[in-house]
């Protein structure tokens, strides 16, 4: 007699010859099969929420940021000369809140797109530019003039031939010490410029929140303390230069031979060569055209860092150092040959 066999849900059962004891179970290969389709499913379910809530992150991010970014404008607006006390509390005010706002950016890299971000870091440097604007109309600077820092008995200072340039800044050496010149290198950057062998410093209430220029300078050591907005290192050559906590971007170009330590939001090098940074950055660190560049953990400190990076709004807790994007490096899997990690025992963790 021919068996039957009657199937209900994944167990099927005979009859007739078989006995009703017996029974066919599915193969495992099929229910291998099953069990993958349904993890799809879930893996799919489970991305669409997280876009979903991706989505609703950036949309939350571009609301508040641009009504916190009206609210400041509107400060700036109302801020006037002739009321300068009330005018001043104003821009204390506003310094504030653009520092809450850069934080409140630097919180939400982890989900915003490259155009959300670029985008809110060009508002806020905007910002800056007119708090700088506003800050001079209301409170005017003291006419520019060389300061003496020599440390010996008898100070002369001797102005810098590059002076004769309206838009650079330099330090000279005076009797048995160094002469520093405040260096005015546009409408709102400053620091140094065509400088070679000497120790240049600038303290936090002279940079806060303000764009730094370090161009032209060779075999110098540099400390800022302080937190810059940005910060832009060009055509250097054989130097140490040691910064505080950087709100934004740090921009490096031309430079050969040299130490660099700073934290910062963000790094974009390009054509550096043999250079050694000691890096703390919440995003990653970008190079382009450069070799022989080693990167290390950021290991200076100086009193009132802690506060410094307050100002900044930089994450302590996050720090991508060795994560290193090379634009001229594009083969997947294979390291760039054009950065290294600093072995530890190589590593610098004194400075001064």
């Amino acid at each position: 007699m021919e068996a039957a066999l009657t199937c209900d849900g994944g167990i099927c059962q005979g009859n007739g010859d078989m006995g009703e004891s017996d029974a066919v179970k599915i193969p495992d290969r099929l229910l291998k099969r099953e069990q993958e389709r349904q993890d799809e499913a879930v893996r799919r379910r489970e991305a669409k929420e997280k876009l979903s809530v991706t989505e609703e992150k950036i949309d939350y991010f571009s609301s508040a940021f641009n009504a916190e970014k009206t609210s400041v404008e509107e400060m700036l607006s109302s801020c006037s000369a002739e009321d300068r006390g009330g005018a001043t509390q104003v821009l204390e005010e506003v310094t504030l809140k653009i520092q809450q706002l850069q934080k409140f950016l630097n919180d939400s890299t982890v989900f915003l797109t490259q155009y959300e971000l670029r985008h809110a870091q060009e508002a806020l440097q905007k910002l800056q530019s007119v708090l700088a604007e506003k800050r001079d109309e209301v409170i005017p600077k003291k006419k520019f003039a060389f300061r003496s820092r020599t440390a010996g008995a008898n100070k002369k200072v001797t102005p810098d031939p590059v002076r004769a340039e309206p838009a650079s800044g330099a330090q000279n050496a005076g009797n048995g010490g160094v002469t520093a010149v405040d260096g005015v290198i546009g409408a709102e950057q400053f620091g140094f410029s065509s400088v070679d062998s000497q120790v240049l410093t600038k303290g936090a209430d002279e940079i806060q929140q303000r764009d730094v220029l370090l161009t032209h300078l060779t075999n110098c050591k540099v400390r800022l303390h302080g937190s810059p907005s940005t910060l832009h290192i060009k055509h250097v050559r054989d130097c140490e230069i040691l910064c505080g906590p950087v709100s934004s971007s740090v921009f490096v170009d031309q430079c050969s031979g040299c130490t660099l330590a700073f934290p910062c939001q963000q790094l974009r090098t390009h054509n550096t060569t043999n250079t050694q940074v000691y890096l703390h950055v919440t995003s990653r660190a970008i190079i382009e055209d450069c070799s022989g560049v080693g990167f290390a953990p950021f290991t200076w400190s100086y009193p009132g860092m802690d506060a410094d990076f307050k100002v900044s709004g930089l994450d302590r807790d996050r720090n991508n150092w060795s994560q290193v994007d090379d634009f001229n490096w594009l083969a997947a899997g294979t390291p760039s040959p054009n950065w290294t990690v600093i072995p530890e025992p190589e590593r610098k963790i004194t400075w001064d």
